[in-house]
């Protein structure tokens, strides 16, 4: 058996592991619970009503809900997978399954797996549950076989030199486009990508331009290729994409469900775009014709025989015909919009959707490839012909949930085999977001120095203070010890937010509304953020400010000019969790562009080699203080 096998077989079998996994959980979390223990725990709402009814694009059908029982957290969030249910004893399919579009405080919207609204929505007992998402894992498995049994094709070739077994190839052309925005090691990436014959890797540093170029790679392939296909591992990043080629001046086409995608971007979606079109309004025609005459037949007659069974049988016939008709109408409609494309960029596992079944593309580009499982990868690299991949492994890795998948080399990402397999790569060596203090320790533990600050950032600071870009204020010895929350397992200090209040105050006072610098409270503990974001919400202080606040996890590809880290973790046994994953440190602290200031207690991360690095990196470079100076009020 060639090592190529053994490894895509070991990846299978590390998957499996995974998803079982992430099964179990679930179904421990919330399946084999009792309804008012899910609605405790944030996996349910019940009871809701329904304030709002429709139809959104792509004629899927919506339903906006409401519930005043939401005393606790929940685990509700935009694009996840739920089920929405009546406890009616005598409801007709009682259960639908649905994405949610968004969730603010006790309103949800759902988007239907279905084109026409359940005939309970009136009847009451209503109610919501989180469903396990399977569909991810089933496209994942089916990539993974179709690769494994590719021979003598393409997808063998890009398997084989993904996997290192062949070397990448490229044109030695000559180098004829000029981008005068770009800077050399971007215009040397964008060359590599356009010359490549198999595969490109483009190693992005935080604030180095990656979009930006990958943006100028796309406008220059897609001069001379129909259809480039544009594709990354959260909705997230495929909107900032879509909005970036856009502006750019490219026919930019974004699929996917809508429910997931940003309203910044909703007329560049297949559905707008459908719906824009004159001939929609035909084919809306015949949708309510086809809907209509589904429900006439589905009307409860309290005399059934055999007229009414002929009639309804007649019904039946007409909504299936109508319903072929608009499919095929719509068909022809969608095969015209997507060639006319100069890209079409979508999720990796929406690149698996019946739409672009039978399409094939010369080139992929896959942006935040390091934050992609390599399973999802193979997805829409089954597809096309080479492939460029984007990203920084030394920021936020994918998750896996289960520990033995980790153990195992699931979290290895295909940009990182890359980056050691391929004989050529590319390293974008410029930054433009951080002063050089701010970038300085990153660039020393994970960039070997390779990075330059540009000259319009490396020396900008903040204004009308004193304090040094980087600034870390320590709470070792006032006795802030972490807490942990009972229910949901997640650590915060409200102490240390204390702390880091006293400098913000401080430092808000120096500016008004016209010149005030951009600010973001980040942590890595999901609970440390809901705490803040309460205590925010109730200080006069600063509830008026524009401040951001988040998990490190959910800033990751944003920045500010301030960014405040609360480490939260404080306790006698120097158990630091996962601030043991320092690519997450590498996203936080690389997000601020001219302050940077950590709180955290350094007899509790200072044991830890690298967090001993960092204190040392402050004292040297940087400025350091006790939280003692800002406790004498």
């Amino acid at each position: 058996m060639s090592k190529t096998r053994q490894e895509l077989d070991a990846l299978s079998e590390l998957l499996a592991k995974e998803k079982q996994e992430d099964f179990e959980q679930h179904r421990q979390k919330v399946m084999s619970l009792p309804l008012e223990e899910r609605i405790k725990r944030g996996y349910s709402w019940y009871p809701v009503v329904v304030s709002r009814s429709g139809y959104a694009l792509g004629e899927r059908a919506f339903v906006t809900i409401e519930t005043e029982k939401l005393d606790n957290p929940h685990q509700f969030r935009a694009g996840k997978t739920v089920n929405f249910f009546t406890r009616q004893a005598d409801a007709y399919q009682p259960e639908k399954t649905g994405v949610i579009q968004y969730v603010e405080k006790g309103k949800m919207k759902i988007i239907l797996n279905a084109k026409d609204l359940p005939e309970w929505l009136g009847m009451g007992q209503l109610g919501v549950d989180l469903l396990f998402d399977e569909r991810t894992y089933l496209e994942m498995e089916k990539a993974l076989e179709k690769v494994k049994k590719a021979k003598n094709d393409r997808l063998a070739d890009l398997r084989d030199v993904l996997l290192g077994a062949q070397p990448a190839r490229f044109h030695e052309g000559e180098w004829k486009q000029h981008f005068p925005t770009l800077n050399e090691s971007q215009s040397a990436a964008v060359y590599q990508a356009v010359n490549a014959l198999d595969v490109s890797v483009i190693h992005g540093p935080p604030g180095t331009g990656k979009t930006t170029t990958l943006v100028a790679t796309i406008q220059l392939i897609s001069k001379e290729e129909q259809t480039v296909l544009v594709s990354a591992p959260s909705n997230t990043a495929v909107d900032l994409l879509t909005e970036r080629l856009a502006d750019a001046g490219l026919n930019v086409v974004r699929i996917g469900n809508i429910s997931r995608i940003d309203e910044s971007i909703i007329n560049h979606t297949l559905e707008a775009r459908l719906s824009h079109h004159p001939e929609s309004k035909n084919i809306k025609k015949v949708k309510i014709q086809a809907a209509n005459a589904r429900r006439q037949a589905q009307r409860y007659r309290r005399k059934f025989g055999r007229d009414q069974y002929l009639e309804r049988k007649q019904l039946q016939q007409e909504a299936k015909e109508l319903a072929a008709w608009a499919n095929q109408l719509e068909d022809r409609l969608i095969d015209q919009i997507l060639s006319a494309a100069n890209v079409i960029t979508c999720t990796l596992v929406g690149s698996s959707l019946k739409v672009l079944e039978k399409r094939k593309f010369r080139t992929l580009v896959i942006d935040e490839a390091a934050q992609a499982l390599e399973p999802a990868c193979w997805i829409p690299i089954s597809k096309v012909s080479r492939v460029v991949l984007a990203g920084d492994p030394h920021q936020l890795p994918p998750t896996v949930k289960s520990m033995a998948a980790q153990k195992g080399g699931l979290g290895i990402t295909l940009i990182e085999k890359g980056l050691q397999r391929l004989n050529q790569t590319s390293f974008l060596d410029t930054q433009y977001r951080m002063n050089e203090q701010i970038m300085g320790f990153s660039n020393k533990r994970f960039y070997q120095n390779a990075l330059k600050a540009g000259l319009d950032v490396a020396k900008q600071r903040l204004p009308f203070t004193t304090d040094e870009p980087v600034l870390f204020i320590d709470t070792a010895g006032c006795g802030f010890d972490e807490k942990m929350h009972a229910q949901y397992k997640s650590r915060f200090n409200p102490e240390e937010y204390l702390i880091l209040r006293e400098h913000l105050y401080q430092l808000i006072e120096h500016f008004n509304a016209d010149n005030a610098p951009s600010i973001a409270l980040i942590s890595p503990y999901r609970e440390q953020v809901i705490h803040i974001k309460q205590q925010v919400e109730e200080d006069p202080k600063l509830q008026e400010q524009p401040i951001t606040i988040n998990t490190i996890d959910g800033f990751q590809g944003q920045e500010k000019d301030v960014i405040y880290i609360s480490l939260v973790r404080s306790n006698d046994k120097a158990e630091i969790g996962f601030l043991k994953d320092y690519r997450r440190m590498n996203v936080a602290m690389t997000r601020a562009k001219l302050q940077l200031v950590i709180v955290g207690d350094s007899a509790t991360i200072g044991d830890d080699p690298f967090y001993q690095e960092l204190l040392d990196y402050v004292e040297q470079e940087g400025q350091y203080q006790t939280a003692w100076e800002y406790m004498q009020g």
